[in-house]
């Protein structure tokens, strides 16, 4: 039956080298016969992933495969030996270097190396995972902490003030467990901040709408402009029209990881109107209209 190296791997035809080595490594793992001392196929498993593994991972022999699938070895490509490791010199071994790296500490089981007896190393670093973590404006504005739950026990996390969507933040070691003493992975925590009902967010710039009544906007006045610290007042200027913008500096969100600097904050002016007139008052704002016609 023809072989099929890419199904041996369990990986695609399009594979990158990185993901056909990540596979090897994950199976030869698995199937080597020293760590499955008690079960006499592994070592036939672990022939088909070496050889395998010696084709998919030499350019030639790869594209050779690819054209002519199991016949590529009569024209032109060379049998892969798929010998078992204490046949194998390193020297001669494409991949002596990943056997070694995996099986080093394994125990008693050795593997030869000219002269010298080196023995295995089995350690796998665990992986880095990613949580979800929500917080408001107000705590991307001064910076909070949340406890994650990790092996049954609460880790502190701080997340930084100018947090943005899609910040992270990294707890060294905190992740997957690392095997036969390998190093545990990382956690990050993925920030994702929620909308606020008052403040838009532009990067590190703040918007805010602020109504302005009719007669200050068109006399002019003071007007308070809510920001995430404490309101400020702001001068209006007689003949203000809606929709300008105010930039009021250093009151928008602090710059991430950069003490001391705020973006800016942009007061948008929403002119108001009187809803409800008596006889009187629109009796003079009907004069008030007419003193401005020509």
């Amino acid at each position: 039956m023809a072989k099929n190296y890419y199904e041996t791997l369990g990986v695609s035809k399009t594979a990158n080298d990185k993901e056909i080595k990540q596979a090897f490594r994950k199976l030869a793992k698995k199937f080597h016969p020293d760590a499955n001392p008690n079960d006499p196929s592994a070592e036939g498993k672990f022939k088909e992933i070496n050889e395998a593994y010696e084709v998919l991972s030499d350019i030639e022999k790869r594209a050779q495969y690819d054209q002519f699938g199991s016949a590529y070895q009569q024209v032109g490509g060379n049998r892969p030996g798929g010998g078992y490791y204490t046949n194998v010199n390193t020297q001669e071994n494409p991949f002596g270097d990943i056997l070694d790296s995996l099986f080093t500490n394994f125990g008693r089981a050795e593997r030869t190396r000219g002269p010298q007896q080196q023995p295995f190393d089995a350690r796998m670093d665990g992986r880095d995972l990613e949580q979800k973590v929500t917080i408001n404006l107000q705590e991307a504005y001064t910076g909070t902490t949340r406890l994650v739950s990790k092996g049954g026990r609460k880790v502190k996390v701080t997340i930084p003030p100018g947090a943005t969507t899609g910040t992270r933040v990294r707890l060294g070691g905190e992740g997957e467990t690392g095997s036969y003493g390998g190093r545990a992975g990382d956690l990050y925590l993925i920030v994702e901040v929620e909308p606020d009902s008052r403040f838009e967010r532009e990067g590190d710039n703040l918007l805010v709408d602020v109504k302005l009544d009719m007669f200050t906007a068109l006399l002019g006045g003071d007007l308070e402009v809510p920001t995430l610290d404490r309101p400020v007042r702001l001068k209006i200027k007689p003949g203000t029209q809606s929709g300008r913008k105010f930039r009021i500096a250093g009151k928008g969100m602090p710059v991430m990881r950069k003490e001391g600097e705020f973006g800016d904050l942009y007061a948008r002016i929403l002119i108001t109107v009187p809803e409800n007139l008596t006889d009187e008052q629109r009796e003079l704002i009907e004069k008030l209209q007419a003193s401005f016609s020509p």
